[in-house]
């Protein structure tokens, strides 16, 4: 994982450099947003929250959607998809962090108009583990220095590594994306081998080579390193990898199922730790602790005394933000689009709990959502675990036994 990134990006000097380059667009991507009066945006009508799941296709869709490149030739770089072939499988396995993880960052790309090639970054930096760290010293998802971490605004102090933080180090590395994006013209290519080289080496290999970013020829550029002249070819082959798999339909019925919708989470100054936040919002402690190695221990209220951003499902899209509020959701909170669609559920007799039976499309969060339950009591009750995967025809008890049904 070589870092040969310049530290220092001052913004005038780059603009400068890319527009004698031929990438004016840089300073429309790069300045835009700086130069625009907050009061000028008109303020944006409050939507509704998502779900706490997803389809597993639907980020696969949403990927392929995004690609600045979806063509794929037969046999197109050949030694790396035998070397990234673990990647699509590591996106299938249900008990795998790296699906959720993956739509977070394909669903921060769209959000910035982005190529989703930029989504397999991550696959080639860390494995797309977000406590990865180097001997050489780059750290998190992104695996970013702490200079650079640092002139992306990202959090370092003493006992907080911003770049362990998923939120953090995506939002950074989003924003520093985006940046190159503008300056090599939209050029996927270039924009990546200047996120492995630094944006300096590729704007002078451009010059040394008579080309500008408009019309340039990435493959042709002389001067840079191996690892930076691949770095192209890797994206695209795992790109590929997905779409031309030989188990193509299997991955497919294996991306068939819910996933956690992640999305950054301000936890309450009440919540000193993961596990406490977990019991209170239903989720699971242990993948929440994976998903935020930021947190050493477990322990939030370590950051410092502004809170740090948790990647999780967000409380209000499960049922509830507290404790108290998630017991005491009922089912007259749930739309009424929704209550019409979900299957009939069996009351029971006089006195008797309730039960659900599992129609497709059913989840924890769902069902417990329904009934104004906990996600975790769902869970305990029926001796599953957070991991559990719901089969339609599957009878749950809602209620916990001699319990009168309301």
């Amino acid at each position: 994982m070589s870092r040969a990134r310049n530290a220092g990006r001052l913004a005038a000097v780059a603009l400068a450099l890319a527009a004698a380059c031929g990438a004016p667009a840089f300073a429309q991507s790069a300045a835009a947003a700086a130069s625009t009066p907050a009061a000028a945006a008109e303020p944006a009508p409050q939507a509704a929250i998502p779900g706490p799941t997803r389809n597993g296709r639907e980020i696969y869709q949403r990927f392929r959607e995004g690609l600045a490149d979806p063509t794929c030739e037969a046999g197109a770089s050949t030694r790396w998809r035998q070397h990234f072939a673990t990647a699509p499988k590591r996106l299938a396995a249900s008990n795998d962090d790296t699906l959720p993880l993956f739509g977070y960052v394909v669903d921060a790309l769209r959000e910035a108009h982005l190529p989703t090639e930029y989504a397999l970054i991550p696959f080639v930096e860390s494995g797309y583990k977000p406590g990865a760290r180097s001997a050489a010293g780059p750290a998190g998802l992104w695996q970013m220095i702490a200079l650079t971490a640092r002139n992306h605004r990202v959090p370092i102090r003493a006992g907080y590594d911003g770049r362990l933080s998923p939120v953090d180090s995506t939002q950074a590395a989003v924003r520093y994306l985006k940046t190159l994006h503008g300056m090599f013209a939209g050029d996927w290519r270039l924009t990546v081998m200047a996120y492995n080289a630094g944006e300096y080496r590729i704007l002078g290999a451009l010059k040394r080579n008579g080309q500008v970013a408009r019309n340039a020829k990435p493959e042709q550029l002389t001067g840079l390193s191996d690892i930076t002249q691949a770095y192209v070819r890797k994206l695209h082959a795992l790109s590929c990898l997905m779409e031309q798999a030989d188990d193509r339909e299997e991955w497919l019925r294996a991306l068939d199922r819910p996933v956690p919708r992640l999305q950054a989470v301000t936890v309450p100054d009440d919540v000193a730790d993961i596990a406490a936040w977990a019991r209170r919002s239903g989720q699971d402690a242990a993948q929440l602790q994976r998903l935020n190695p930021v947190f050493a221990g477990g322990r939030i209220g370590q950051a410092g005394a502004a809170r740090a951003p948790l990647l999780a499902v967000p409380a209000g899209a499960i049922g509830g933000v507290d404790g108290d509020q998630a017991q005491a959701t009922s089912t007259a909170s749930v739309p009424a689009a929704a209550t019409e669609q979900a299957p009939a559920a069996d009351t029971g007799s006089a006195g008797e709990p309730r039960r659900h039976t599992v129609a497709r499309g059913d989840n924890a969060w769902t069902i417990a959502r329904r009934y104004g339950i906990r996600v975790a009591d769902l869970l305990q009750r029926n001796g599953l675990g957070a991991n559990a995967v719901l089969k339609p025809g599957q009878a749950l008890l809602i209620d916990t036994p001699g319990a009168k049904a309301p």
